[in-house]
């Protein structure tokens, strides 16, 4: 990288460090709304939503792209408040998701990363399970299926790495009625915009076309500036 580049660079991210400085981490604002987590400045001009699916790979690349960005030059900063919301796609998705929502709203943020940016670990795990595997995860109680996932893909130990014990995470994976807001979220959105893949975005309510990553979506941002 030439020196000029290198200064313009330094310079940008004092820029967004000086923001977050001034106007405080608004990281660390974060509220669950319609099934959903809000995060970052309520009062900010723009309004970014996330489709996203736990067993979604190009959602891992997203986050492995776009988060940090995200979270320091527009979300931190007070500029833009993110929505992130689910879109289930299957049992595995579904149990996940149940999982990063476990505990206070603000646990969200860490439990969505640890998920995502763990993706690379437990998603070959469930695309090779076996036949037994399969028959625990698809047949009886939705509570012991989403056990059994759990226990199959190593949720178990994600969760113990952000302080949950093995009582609290049955506790969420027990909790039908949370299970069910997220499936009837998940058809709602897919109705009210016709969300077809994720990650998908909206901003200010209107969703993106052909927009599946921080490449595409950091100009849509910006344009708004």
């Amino acid at each position: 990288m030439k020196f000029k580049a290198m200064l313009k660079v330094a310079a940008a991210g004092l820029a967004a460090a000086m923001c977050v400085s001034a106007s405080g981490n608004w990281n660390t604002k974060v509220a669950e709304v319609d099934g959903g987590h809000r995060i970052g400045n309520p009062q900010a001009k723009v309004r970014l939503t996330e489709y996203v699916s736990y067993t979604c790979p190009h959602c891992a690349h997203f986050a492995r792209d776009g988060d940090a960005a995200l979270q320091f030059s527009y979300v931190g900063s007070g500029r833009v408040q993110l929505e992130v919301r689910h879109f289930v796609r299957d049992v595995v998705d579904l149990t996940a998701a149940m999982l990063t929502n476990c505990g206070a709203p603000a646990k969200f943020p860490r439990n969505h990363a640890a998920f995502m940016l763990g993706q690379e670990k437990w998603l070959p795990k469930a695309a090779s399970a076996t036949q037994a595997q399969q028959q625990r995860w698809f047949t009886g109680a939705p509570a012991a299926r989403h056990r059994a996932i759990a226990s199959d893909l190593g949720f178990y130990e994600i969760m113990s790495s952000r302080g949950y014990t093995r009582t609290q995470v049955d506790a969420c994976l027990a909790d039908s009625a949370m299970s069910q807001r997220l499936v009837d979220n998940t058809v709602k959105d897919a109705k009210a915009l016709d969300i077809k893949g994720t990650p998908s975005f909206a901003i200010n309510g209107v969703l993106l076309d052909g927009v599946h990553d921080w490449q595409s979506l950091q100009p849509r941002l910006d344009a708004k500036f």
